[in-house]
């Protein structure tokens, strides 16, 4: 297992990289912009291929990294399903997991910093964001937060895990690195009120200044997402009215990038072929599913996946591999929903 804590001093944010093994897959928690040399340094070094980043919510301390990460590393970028970020790659709920090779996160909806937060439970750790802090909590007096949420997000969620899950938060201003569950149920005192009503009262009370940097900071991490204009200029995109209009057209093919809990949660395209994104390198080189298909069937792939992140990465990656013909839905499966387009339960 590989595990690294990373710090960014003028924000005092943890972002931590994972991978089961050197030469594997990796994933990389709250990336902050600043630090993205250093990350991509870091992959470098250990043989690593960053295939996901995630954001625990949105933060409003520091710009996050996950948009250059993308663009440096064509990884998929996650949010939460509440999160006012534009466009994401890929948005996760509470029970679902996020998987790269060898590597299990469970996703752990839990709101009351921000109506977006999210905790992801790895085994003997956690990964707690802004929701439970080293002898601390997250503030609650923005960004919809509420001091009722996080209270029920914290005793009724986070402090029922084993008290020897560690506890890796992605702030700490005060030089702690790490601390486990039962440390906190004893020390933290934050935690030591009697009711939900006292917890109330204690977060309301705290009269914080905004972070310095908020106002340039948030609206800059709503709009991390991928720019489609330019595919759909070069005739690259097809729109989801378009696609719906030429359903059972032979000449096309449309290829399904999502991963089986997408598929599974929010239906499939009858007829699609599905060839999850992780797998598109290994598809498109020559033997490859996806280039053999195209070769023999003299179709036109078309990339479809959740919001258009993934197949405009895709359309990229099939032209630098010489299959020029290639395109993507626009805006993904949730602009082929909203334009009434059919949609069929996953088998």
């Amino acid at each position: 297992m590989i595990f690294r804590q990373l710090f960014d001093s003028v924000s005092g944010t943890y972002s931590y990289l994972l991978a089961s093994r050197a030469g594997g897959e990796a994933l990389i928690l709250d990336p902050v912009l600043e630090k993205v040399d250093r990350y991509c340094q870091l992959l470098r070094e250990l043989d690593l291929k960053l295939v996901k980043a995630v954001d625990t919510h949105l933060h409003a301390d520091h710009v996050t990294g996950l948009a250059e990460l993308r663009d440096r590393t064509q990884c998929v970028t996650i949010m939460g399903e509440q999160s006012k970020a534009d466009v994401v790659a890929m948005r996760v709920a509470d029970g679902d997991k996020v998987r790269i090779e060898g590597v299990s996160l469970d996703v752990m909806y839990t709101p009351g910093h921000t109506d977006d937060s999210y905790s992801y439970l790895m085994g003997d750790r956690v990964f707690t964001g802004d929701t439970l802090l080293i002898r601390g909590t997250g503030r609650t007096d923005f960004q919809n937060g509420s001091a009722r949420a996080q209270y029920d997000s914290l005793f009724g969620r986070l402090l029922k895990l084993p008290d020897e899950t560690m506890v890796f938060p992605a702030h700490d201003y005060k030089g702690d690195t790490v601390s486990t569950i039962g440390e906190e149920k004893r020390y933290n005192p934050r935690l030591q009120v009697k009711s939900v009503e006292d917890y109330i009262e204690l977060m309301n009370n705290l009269n914080l200044p905004n972070p310095k940097l908020m106002d340039v900071v948030m609206p800059a991490n709503m709009h991390v997402g991928l720019k489609q204009d330019e595919l759909a200029r070069q005739g690259l995109a097809i729109s989801a009215r378009d696609a719906i209009a030429r359903l059972g057209d032979p000449g096309i093919l449309l290829v399904d990038l999502r991963e089986d809990g997408e598929r599974a949660r929010h239906g499939v395209l009858s007829g699609a072929l599905h060839a999850p994104y992780p797998t598109i390198s290994d598809n498109l080189k020559p033997g490859g599913m996806l280039r053999e298909v195209a070769n023999a069937a003299g179709r036109r792939i078309v990339f479809v996946c959740a919001f258009g992140e993934r197949s405009a990465m895709a359309v990229k990656a099939a032209n630098d591999a010489g299959l020029t013909n290639a395109a993507h839905l626009d805006g993904g499966i949730d602009a082929w929903k909203k334009a009434g387009g059919p949609i069929a339960t996953s088998s």
